[in-house]
């Protein structure tokens, strides 16, 4: 009940610090604003997919944006995707690259490098394909990169269910315990965390810490970049707007794989973290608390107040980003979900990735399982 507790003041500290890091002033547009290459890897033709790369083509940006879609294989269904995206966007620069090369266990990474020597423009975007943007995405992430010292951007975001109940549940998680996590993390300077959601960098940064084959083995390479800019000496940043992530997970397998790979490379990356984070799992501790307990009056009034907090910074999140993920009598479900996958992932080394059962390393290196 103790760790409960200070799960619950966690929740309240976090609803209150949420306005600082989501709804700060926004940074300043450098003159002239920069040329800007989108790189997008993609895998299959994931639900709301042609709708999310759209996203990136309609930005309120007045200077070049070249989009680059790439894949290892033109029978890839995303294949199609990037060609009609081509057809029904004939008046903006999209460049749609197919190579099959391979250059280390991360996919992803080799298709980035693959797609590389299409790229024309110093500043460059790196952004997962199930990514949502709003129309001042771009001159966000611009203004904010260009701030002294300031060596990587990344954006934080939030789930979105794109189809079945279970999508639904994987859009809370990400919304009610990731952002939550995040938000605390940055604006209390624990950590400095990267995201998927968003790499921009420059040409000059990205040689500098060994261009995108230097991450071609690992997991984890939204973070290791994140590290590795932060190791010269440079800064990430994170502009004030969130992102949307669409989850499509179609049964619990689905979510259950996806949130287990997320939190086993996180427990390599920082296993005490890792661990630590149980303190966030405020109502399922206060759940067993409770019933250790007998559920005697003082542990239900705790266990109310618990509840009380939860929801409370799942009604702030959803007022700052202007949008819900889920319905409120859905979120003690989802935080119990939460808390059992947490547990699952303090042991085990290995993680399903794109329909491949792969093992982590200490280093997070990966290797087939």
């Amino acid at each position: 009940m103790a760790l409960a507790l200070c799960g619950g003041a966690y929740a309240v500290a976090t609803a209150v610090l949420a306005g600082r890091v989501l709804r700060r002033a926004p940074d300043p547009l450098p003159a002239p604003l920069p040329a800007v290459t989108i790189l997008k890897p993609l895998h299959g033709d994931e639900p709301g997919l042609e709708a999310a790369l759209a996203s990136f083509l309609t930005q309120a940006y007045a200077a070049p944006v070249q989009l680059i879609l790439g894949l290892h294989a033109e029978d890839d269904p995303a294949h199609a995707v990037a060609v009609r995206l081509r057809q029904r966007f004939s008046d903006r620069d999209i460049t749609v690259v197919t190579d099959p090369r391979l250059h280390g266990a991360n996919r992803k990474i080799s298709n980035v490098i693959n797609m590389m020597p299409h790229a024309r423009h110093d500043m460059l975007v790196l952004s997962d394909s199930d990514i949502s943007v709003g129309t001042d995405y771009l001159q966000a992430v611009a203004a904010s990169l260009a701030r002294p010292g300031v060596g990587a951007v990344s954006c934080l975001y939030t789930g979105r269910g794109l189809a079945t109940a279970w999508s639904r549940l994987a859009a809370m998680d990400i919304s009610y315990r990731f952002l939550p996590n995040a938000v605390f993390g940055i604006a209390t300077g624990l950590a400095h965390p990267c995201f998927g959601s968003t790499i921009a960098l420059t040409r000059q940064t990205l040689s500098a810490i060994g261009g995108f084959v230097a991450f071609a083995d690992l997991l984890a390479d939204d973070y290791e970049i994140g590290r590795a800019v932060r190791a010269r000496g440079l800064a990430l940043a994170y502009p004030p707007l969130t992102a949307s992530h669409g989850c499509a997970q179609a049964s619990f397998g689905a979510l259950a794989d996806q949130e287990l790979r997320w939190a086993r490379t996180i427990r390599t990356i920082d296993p005490a973290g890792h661990a630590g984070s149980v303190v966030t799992h405020a109502l399922p501790l206060g759940l067993i608390g409770a019933a250790l307990l007998g559920f005697s009056l003082t542990a239900c009034v705790v266990l109310a107040g618990l509840l009380a907090a939860r929801l409370s910074l799942k009604r702030r999140l959803d007022h700052i980003v202007g949008s819900s993920a889920g319905p409120s009598w859905l979120l003690p479900v989802r935080d119990v979900l939460s808390f059992g996958l947490f547990a699952v992932s303090l042991v085990g080394s290995t993680v399903d990735w794109r329909g491949k059962r792969l093992r982590i390393g200490k280093s997070g290196a990966m290797s087939s399982s």
